[in-house]
């Protein structure tokens, strides 16, 4: 073992004790969750009493739970805009107290065109780390050959662009890359600065060119599993220029590295190796493939989201990695980390009970003029709730518009599982078909046929009754003399898991869903086009398995030649 491996190796066995001692003193918090939640309220209104959002809104006379429920409505992002526009402008104590010193804002694309500004602030970023640093030590003693293996992450640039007072903005995954401590860098295999390559496929194949040549990668972790899945097909496509290249020390001219990143990168492109390119090469003879399952054999885990929609993905994901370990990132957004899993291959994971406030409106009420608003004590297993956040970014009671299914109890504190967001529910006559329905009805369909799709979506089309149509591109449509029986299942699967669907089935008013075919490509322009809006980034875009207006499947077939089958 060398001198980096000496420093890695002492490094991080301190780093795991210290852990461990945190970790079972969030497990100690879950023993009484609603001390937990009090204690953290508690701290969150001392945290930014004297903002002027605070003063405005009365914070000094908010003592308890119920204090906040009776002083402070139910709200969303619109709610604090005026602030965070004052923010922008440099004026921190808008929303923030004094002692709350912000960092960065993370972008999160908003309801309308207009993205949304989330202040990161010290102690928000503070309790995001630590709540990580749980999952992460969880999953290291779950799979102890870990400690002596790399990580494969990919993240997001935090300083894509600064606001008129001199914030950075971007996303919070590339902040805790560039803050990690130099001996914890060294388990990572993809420098920070690849963050900075703001061409999806340059990024993708820069990042596939480094990770390649590495043949001790113990995880590789992202949010999306679209991501994951998308450079390891690019990675065999590419195979030829990337086994050059690693052999070489170069990377292929066809992507362009600004001479900065090129720059920074020299480190990791520039070293020629010829004994993993021929590594390479006897996979690719043996298999005619080049696919993460055969040149990382010894991986360990993914970490990937693989709730709600993203559970579409995983039958693909383990066609390309194998039988690899999957453990969920945990529910989480720009505005909150709100569940922390504590094992692989389940969606679930434990309230983070110490980092934000968290209230819960039953499903079924959301909407109405009274809603029932619970505390986290008060949830019941297997019901679903809109979540509402209190946190050190200065929200107050927000409405993130997530459904989740409360599973069961880590002691007195709910395990959740994400469904879907509010807004991905369609609903032309009445159905409410939410996006999670969509996703367990053609994945299920999918197993029974033994096809596969990459990509898929379903969406509402008019006519006389209306329908809905699921969109494939037409290199993965199932054969022809399948495909009716395809539509059939999808159809019935629907009525199944959904029964003011199949109610409206029977009675007409829903005619059967068929399959639209989008030519090939279509998907991949999509992805791009979505990508490209202030605030979406390549590791947190989520394809979406239900669109739920009339007028997407106008805009689609417009855009992408998409053909109705009948």
């Amino acid at each position: 073992m060398g001198i980096t491996g000496h420093i890695r190796a002492s490094a991080g066995y301190l780093v795991r004790v210290k852990l461990r001692r945190q970790l079972s003193g969030f497990l100690e918090q879950t023993k009484n969750c609603q001390q937990a939640q009090a204690d953290v309220l508690a701290s969150l209104l001392e945290l930014n009493r004297d903002s002027r959002f605070g003063q405005d809104h009365g914070l000094l006379e908010i003592k308890t739970p119920a204090d906040l429920a009776q002083r402070m409505p139910v709200n969303n992002y619109e709610f604090y805009r005026s602030y965070i526009d004052q923010m922008k402008a440099g004026d921190e104590t808008a929303l923030l107290g004094r002692q709350n010193r912000l960092m960065m804002f993370s972008l999160s694309s908003g309801t309308t065109s207009d993205s949304k500004f989330i202040p990161i602030t010290n102690r928000f970023f503070s309790d995001y780390r630590r709540s990580w640093q749980l999952w992460g030590i969880s999953a290291y003693d779950d799979h102890p050959a870990l400690k002596r293996m790399n990580i494969v992450q990919l993240s997001s640039d935090y300083d894509r662009f600064k606001t008129d007072g001199g914030t950075p903005c971007g996303n919070i995954s590339g902040l805790a890359a560039v803050m990690q401590r130099p001996a914890v860098k060294l388990l990572y295999t993809l420098p920070v600065a690849l963050a900075k390559i703001d061409t999806p496929e340059a990024k993708y194949y820069t990042a596939l060119r480094i990770a390649l040549a590495d043949d001790n990668v113990g995880m590789i972790t992202t949010a999306n599993p679209s991501t994951l899945v998308h450079m390891a097909q690019m990675g065999d496509a590419c195979k030829a220029d990337l086994i050059r290249d690693i052999a070489d020390g170069t990377v292929n001219s066809r992507y362009k590295l600004a001479d900065d990143v090129r720059a920074m990168l020299a480190r990791k492109i520039g070293k020629r190796n010829r004994r993993r390119a021929q590594q390479l090469e006897q996979v690719v003879n043996s298999t005619g493939t080049l696919y993460p399952k055969d040149y990382w054999p010894t991986l360990q885990l993914v970490a990937v989201w693989t709730g709600g929609s993203c559970a579409a993905y995983l039958p693909t994901l383990r066609d390309l990695f194998g039988e690899t370990p999957v453990r969920d990132h945990g529910l989480s957004a720009s505005e909150g980390r709100m569940t922390i899993p504590l094992g692989d291959e389940s969606p679930d994971g434990v309230l983070d009970v110490a980092s934000h406030y968290f209230e819960f409106i039953p499903e079924a009420e959301y909407g109405s003029d009274k809603p029932t608003v619970l505390g986290a004590h008060e949830l019941q297993a297997d019901h679903n709730y809109f979540i509402l956040l209190t946190t050190p970014s200065g929200f107050f009671r927000y409405d993130i518009c997530d459904v989740v299914r409360c599973t069961g109890f880590y002691d007195t504190t709910p395990i959740l599982r994400f469904l879907h967001k509010g807004a991905h529910i369609s609903s032309v006559t009445g159905e409410k078909l939410s996006e999670s329905q969509v996703v367990e009805a053609v994945r299920s369909t999918l197993d029974e046929f033994q096809h596969r799709v990459d990509y898929f979506t379903l969406v509402p089309t008019w006519g006389e009754p209306p329908r809905y149509e699921l969109m494939l591109e037409s290199s993965e449509l199932p054969g022809h003399e399948s495909k009716a029986r395809f539509e059939q299942r999808v159809d019935a699967r629907l009525c199944e898991l959904n029964c003011e669907y199949e109610e409206k089935r029977g009675t007409g008013r829903l005619a059967s869903v068929r399959i639209a075919t989008l030519k090939n490509g279509s998907w991949r322009l999509f992805a791009a086009q979505r990508q490209a809006r202030l605030g979406g980034s390549i590791e947190q875009y989520k394809h979406p398995c239900l669109l739920p207006t009339l007028e997407h499947a106008a805009n689609m077939k417009k855009q992408f030649e998409l053909q109705s089958g009948e």
